[in-house]
């Protein structure tokens, strides 16, 4: 999916972005499902609109994802140099990319981060020191994968350096414009990352794989939620990518730690309630639906009919799909 010269979605954010600041984020999906299609996986890159610096929230699919984005021409906006010597998906793989922000470590959010390794460039991996710590306990330590980290099974090839974070403190992303901060979320058993994104005095939130507070007896969206409330009242939030795993058929004792279109709604609906201004217009890209190898309509125009009928925010619902590029202003 390519957008057009005048992209619905753009003009949305436009209209939500009406006393915006300068600038903005180029967000392109590189992979947008939540398992299944392995050439598609969760992965993200944000730049701020005309720097060519970037970070990827998850890395499901990295160069595949990108030479899908390629084909689309979703990064010929990337200047490159003619001496490169590199593809343009392996100069924004190698160069482009800055650091990796990585939610969680299960294999739909990290198999392009480990499939690319061998040839990356050093950089950083910013994430929760749980996250951190399973990366280098279980993925890079030679027995699944050469340890290319700087922690772990020796030999250490160093080639990426974990830097963890602390939750709720904003930290630069080494090499940009950028500043990130994390927070906590529940992810069935395992601990999840929501990172909010912020460039001069825009910002934006990506949340890796969660449940709902209800289901996941937590706090923690809306902790999130108090803590992006003032972005969204200055009007400097300028979008939300958000999971929706299943339709709302899954019962909950089988979402393990995802959001269905109730929950999925519900929780904006505590984020409008906690913001205290409508939410009317905010772009929410919509993350990791699941396919189905069932025969039957698809997950994704079941889910997001269904988040069409539940909205009571007016939110701009957008769903991710491979190559899609959008400027967040």
């Amino acid at each position: 999916m390519r957008l057009t010269p005048r992209p619905v979605a753009a003009l949305a954010l436009l209209a939500w972005a009406s006393v915006a600041c300068a600038g903005g984020f180029d967000v392109t999906v590189l992979g947008a499902r939540g398992g299944l299609e392995d050439g598609n996986l969760s992965a993200y890159l944000v730049q701020p609109i005309g720097d060519d610096r970037a970070v990827l929230c998850d890395a499901g699919t990295v160069l595949g994802g990108l030479e899908a984005a390629q084909r689309q021409g979703a990064l010929d906006h990337i200047a490159m140099p003619q001496a490169a010597g590199l593809t343009r998906p392996g100069y924004v793989a190698r160069t482009i990319v800055r650091g990796y922000l990585i939610s969680h470590a299960h294999l739909d959010h990290i198999a392009g981060l480990v499939a690319i390794a061998p040839d990356d460039a050093a950089k950083p991996i910013y994430a929760l020191r749980s996250v951190n710590d399973t990366l280098a306990r279980n993925v890079f330590n030679w027995a699944v994968w050469p340890n290319a980290g700087d922690r772990g099974t020796p030999p250490l090839l160093r080639q990426y350096h974990y830097q963890d974070l602390v939750a709720g403190q904003g930290v630069p992303v080494r090499g940009t414009a950028l500043t990130i901060t994390a927070f906590p979320l529940s992810h069935g058993s395992v601990e999840s990352t929501a990172f909010l994104i912020e460039g001069g005095r825009n910002a934006m939130l990506y949340l890796g794989d969660t449940g709902a507070d209800a289901i996941e007896k937590s706090t923690h969206l809306h902790d999130v939620w108090q803590a992006v409330a003032p972005l969204i009242r200055a009007r400097r939030l300028r979008g939300i990518i958000i999971e929706c795993s299943y339709d709302d058929a899954r019962p909950d004792r089988l979402l393990f730690g995802h959001l269905t279109p109730r929950w999925l709604t519900s929780e904006l609906g505590d984020l409008q309630t906690v913001a205290g201004v409508s939410l009317r217009g905010l772009p929410v890209l919509v993350a990791h639906m699941k396919p189905s190898m069932r025969v039957g309509p698809r997950p994704e125009t079941v889910i997001m009919s269904e988040l069409a009928a539940h909205d009571t925010t007016g939110v701009r619902f957008i769903p991710a799909e491979q190559g899609l590029r959008l400027l967040w202003k």
